[in-house]
């Protein structure tokens, strides 16, 4: 008898043991589909991380999925374009009867219009190309030559005028175009080719023109009572750098910057801020750690320690 509790005894001893490596096992990988199931709507990972972009159906309170239709629904009010303004209307076309269209009786025509029909296209050649010429003069008294010289702000804008260049820049910071897409527009749309090197110039130039307005924001920074902050990171020619986003209340600031660290915020904001920082807890535990170094302390990003809360629950639960 005694044989055979021993026996039990060890049994039991490596069942438990086998439970306890299955616990830790099934811990470990609750843990992995966890991280798995990260996304940019759950955490605080960038969309573009996202493998596959969750599922966007809307569900009721129930957890069934809702039966509206596409389009305008029931009840919803009407929108409208408005019309445009006469002083915005280039032509008009006038249709009427010369004659009755039943009988071919003389009309009367009235004030009245019955119908309006307003309509945009793009004209045949929608640039402009001027040539500026310097006509060379000889002078018969002092037996000189003289060229009369192109105005300043015509010389400096070059073979692209102004309005052709803030386009350029448009399609390149707004709409995010490559210069190949640029010269496909350029050249398919608007009728004139320009180079993919004479695109890069004119960025550069537009650059160039917002750099004061982009400084004063730039200073106006320390001054605002509540800031959000965030970063994200890219290469630029192979070389790591970081992209500042300063959201303040009225404006957004872009700073790209090679460093990720708190150095950043005392360079821009001042050890003196004194206003609300919103920020993740990355820039908070930079190097120097701001919430020391700052005016201030201020919390980290509530938004990333409720992601966390949920996961952690999620976790427990199961």
């Amino acid at each position: 008898m005694a044989k055979g509790r021993r026996s039990n005894c060890e049994r039991c001893g490596r069942l438990e043991q086998n439970l306890q490596e299955l616990k830790e096992r099934i811990t470990q990988l609750e843990t992995e589909l966890a991280n798995a199931k990260k996304n940019s709507t759950n955490s605080s990972k960038p969309p573009s991380s996202d493998i596959t972009k969750p599922d966007g159906k809307k569900k009721t309170a129930d957890g069934k999925s809702s039966k509206r239709k596409r389009g305008g629904q029931f009840g919803h009010p009407r929108h409208q374009r408005p019309a445009f303004e006469p002083f915005e209307v280039d032509q008009y076309f006038d249709y009427y009867y010369s004659g009755c269209p039943d009988c071919g009786g003389e009309l009367q025509y009235r004030e009245k219009l019955q119908r309006v029909l307003q309509q945009i296209e793009l004209i045949l050649q929608p640039i402009q190309i001027t040539e500026h010429r310097c006509v060379e003069c000889f002078c018969v008294d002092c037996d000189k030559t003289h060229v009369a010289p192109i105005p300043d702000d015509i010389r400096r804008a070059g073979l692209v005028g102004p309005r052709l260049t803030a386009l350029v820049g448009y399609l390149k910071g707004v709409c995010h175009c490559s210069f190949s897409t640029i010269r496909k527009f350029l050249r398919d749309v608007v009728g004139v080719k320009i180079s993919r090197g004479q695109l890069r110039k004119l960025c550069g130039k537009v650059g160039e023109s917002l750099e004061p307005a982009w400084q004063a924001l730039l200073e106006q920074l320390p001054f605002e009572a509540v800031l959000n902050v965030d970063e994200t990171g890219h290469k630029d020619n192979g070389k790591r750098m970081w992209t500042w986003c300063f959201r303040a209340s009225l404006f957004t600031l872009f700073k790209i910057d090679s460093s990720r660290g708190s150095d950043v915020l005392l360079k821009v904001l001042g050890e003196e801020f004194d206003g609300v920082l919103g920020c993740d807890t990355a820039i908070v535990q930079g190097d120097p750690p701001p919430r020391r170094t700052l005016g201030r302390e201020f919390p980290g990003c509530v938004g990333t320690s409720l992601r966390r809360a949920d996961l952690s629950g999620r976790l427990g639960r199961s």
